[in-house]
């Protein structure tokens, strides 16, 4: 994947990553012209230091990453790592010490850095409280302070066998062992009493940790598979300085309090039933459905200007489909079982799957009519329903679901107009960035790995390079900045996936734009050339606003449910000081419910506080007070959370004509202010 920011347009930061458990091994900045602006965007040596563990085959504790955790065989075999990774994991093995002090009867399995800290996961019949982190916290301090030595001892696999029975944690290690490929080096980490199985790397010694912080516990299946055992993970972060981790850590704290599923429950936004439903599976109230409406609302004017045509597509197909596509392969485990169903007199039976893609689907639209270059580009969008069967472990609220809403195009192109196609897509992304007060975000390019050719990618070398390189130079030639990361596209073709930052510079992967150039022709797509030849088109895949539930989880953290006017599920509330003021208030609702404004009237008896403390609850942008004086002049007394400039008092017609402005220019809230680098609200 690939993520940008037009303000620093003469960089491009490329990093390559080992195969496996995706190691940092050169990082170069090229630079056309200018220096790197910090001031203006993210500095790369921050971006790296802090994000990298987002990069496939680090266990991503930042729920909204695509990535989830898969064992492999080389999560033993890696061999340098950046200096936070290195602090991270050093902190994870000071833990893993720390605990067998405690509780020496503890079994280990494993302790990654993640792109937020890092991990380690136990097995013992104890259960950890609060109260044990903090003492465990405690030894912790105690191991750093003795300034243990990390060091590195190569040994083969018959001495491997015997050092993990020697020291008592066959259980888990010895499986974690026989993982390392033969041939592979075999390495174990010593600091103090403790030694572990591992490729590291670490820092030098213990005294280099100089911030560290246990964050929580949680249970994770051995090896992220649910017929395991259940162990009990304990996550933690450092940083390089009790600054950054002071910082870290409110960032933490007002992360909690935009949570949102906390948010959306105050607002009655979703709700989820997992005995009734199923989990992962979101109930959109009406509240919550204006946000999906409104969304699709926005995402179809935007692909009208664009020239896109709307397709539907039904929400299962046969399993010959997604044969035929090549999705079966790579992504049964994701989908939900097939139903099978006798379809003539023979008895015979035929599978028919949910749909997970929209993609296959859009390839027979397109195959139903003859193409020539003439009719090209064809730009299909469909709002299709997809499903999948997400690990229930894995699932979170709206950023995991099993039941997506795709805002879900391709766009079928000859190679001379993807260029301009590709680069139109990418603009589509800045506008919505700007739209929502987006800053901060980065495009992450995903390429193939040669050595994988025929096994996690198609084997189609030369198309391999002619992609990537038509993408690299639409990247270029935009003044985009990405990285680029080997061994990370669909196995159809180079992918573009899209990182931003929240307003409180929370992490989210949020969408993707993507490259086919295998799949057309396994649909036998065609048009017809100017030579009155037969060609395959390329196709992109593109969704600039991802899932639905995923983007409007962002959009509840990012704005902490202070919506913009147009995005509001209640634009505004009518506060009658009394009960004899409620029939001027309901001719007051008419008149704004008559412009489609989405209003209410608070009709309680109690005080005004009472019900200005309830709007603001319910995050309602904007409330109209009306007492005695406005009913007889037919005004309204407005208090606005987003906008100061409509405060005041007002004719009705003067405020609708106010907010109508408000949301057909769709302006984002006053709050949103500038601090620092950081968009906050």
């Amino acid at each position: 994947m690939g993520f940008s920011n037009q303000n620093s347009r003469n960089n491009r930061i490329q990093i390559g990553f080992a195969s496996g458990f995706a190691t940092l091994i050169w990082i170069r900045v090229t630079q056309r012209g200018r220096k790197l602006d910090p001031s203006r965007w993210i500095q790369p040596s921050d971006w790296i230091e802090r994000r990298i563990g987002l990069f496939r085959g680090r266990v991503h504790s930042n729920i909204f990453s695509f990535y989830s955790h898969r064992k492999r065989a080389s999560d033993f075999t890696m061999k340098q790592m950046n200096p936070l990774e290195e602090l991270r994991h050093s902190c994870s093995h000071v833990l893993a010490t720390a605990v067998l002090r405690l509780f020496p009867e503890t079994q280990l399995d494993i302790g990654p850095p993640t792109d937020q800290g890092f991990y380690y996961d136990f097995d013992l019949d104890h259960r950890f409280t609060q109260e044990d982190l903090e003492k465990i916290e405690a030894e912790m301090k105690k191991v750093i302070e003795e300034n243990q030595r990390f060091e590195r001892f190569e040994v083969s696999r018959e001495e491997a066998t015997k050092i993990i029975t020697d020291f008592g944690q066959t259980r888990y290690k010895l499986g974690r062992l026989a993982d390392i490929p033969a041939g592979e080096t075999i390495s174990f980490y010593r600091n103090g009493e403790f030694l572990d199985l591992c490729a590291g790397t670490h820092v030098s010694y213990t005294k280099k940790i100089k911030a560290v912080k246990l964050l929580s516990i949680a249970g994770a299946y051995h090896r992220g598979d649910e017929a395991n055992k259940q162990l009990q993970r304990i996550y933690g972060t450092a940083f390089p300085s009790k600054q950054e981790l002071e910082d870290h850590l409110r960032m933490l704290e007002e992360s909690k309090k935009r949570d949102h599923r906390k948010v959306g429950r105050e607002m009655n936004l979703f709700a989820f039933d997992p005995e009734m439903v199923g989990p992962g599976l979101a109930l959109w109230l009406p509240k919550g459905t204006v946000l999906v409406e409104e969304l699709e609302k926005l995402a179809k004017e935007a692909e009208f200007d664009a020239g896109y045509e709307r397709v539907r597509s039904p929400n299962l197909a046969k399993e010959n489909l997604y044969h035929t596509s090549g999705h079966l392969p790579y992504y049964e485990d994701s989908m939900y079982p097939p139903m099978e169903l006798v379809e003539d007199e023979g008895g015979q039976k035929v599978k028919y799957y949910l749909k997970a893609m929209n993609c296959p689907h859009h390839h027979l639209i397109y195959a139903a009519t003859p193409k020539s270059y003439r009719d090209l580009p064809v730009r299909l969008a469909e709002y299709g329903t997809c499903h999948r069967y997400e690990k229930s472990g894995e699932l979170m609220g709206l950023m995991r679901v099993r039941s997506l809403q795709m805002n879900d195009a391709h766009i079928y192109c000859t190679e001379e107009q993807f260029g301009d196609e590709f680069r139109a897509v990418n603009d589509m992304y800045l506008k919505y960035f700007e739209l929502f007060g987006i800053k901060k975000y980065l495009m992450r390019f995903s390429t193939h790995d040669p050595s994988r050719l025929g096994k996690k990618f198609v084997d189609e070398p030369v198309l391999w390079k002619e992609t990537e390189d038509m993408v690299r130079r639409v990247l270029i030639e935009s003044g985009i900045d990405f990285v680029e990361v080997p061994n990370e596209a669909a196995f159809y073709g180079p992918k573009i996936d899209v990182q931003v930052w929240s307003a409180i510079g929370r992490e989210f992967t949020l969408a993707t734009n993507q490259v086919d150039f295998a799949v057309p022709a396994r649909f036998g797509l065609t048009y017809t050339t100017s030579e009155n030849k037969e060609a395959t088109p390329l196709c992109i895949h593109r969704a600039p606003l991802g899932t639905h539930e995923r983007f409007i989880g962002f959009l509840i953290e990012h704005f902490n449910g202070n919506f913009p006017t147009w995005l509001a599920p209640e634009q505004v509330r009518i506060l009658p000081l009394n009960d004899g003021l409620r029939d001027y208030a309901e001719q007051v609702r008419k008149r704004f419910h008559a412009k489609r404004i989405r209003v209410s009237v608070d009709g309680h008896s109690d005080k005004l506080g009472a019900k200005i403390r309830r709007a603001e609850v319910d995050r309602v942008p904007h409330m109209i007070v009306i007492g005695d004086k406005e009913a007889s002049q037919g005004n309204v007394s407005v208090r606005s959370r987003i906008r100061k400039s409509f405060e005041g008092e007002h004719s009705v017609d003067t405020f609708i004509g106010l907010l109508m402005e408000d949301i057909t220019s769709r302006r984002l809230p006053d709050i949103f202010h500038k601090e620092g680098d950081q968009t906050v609200t």
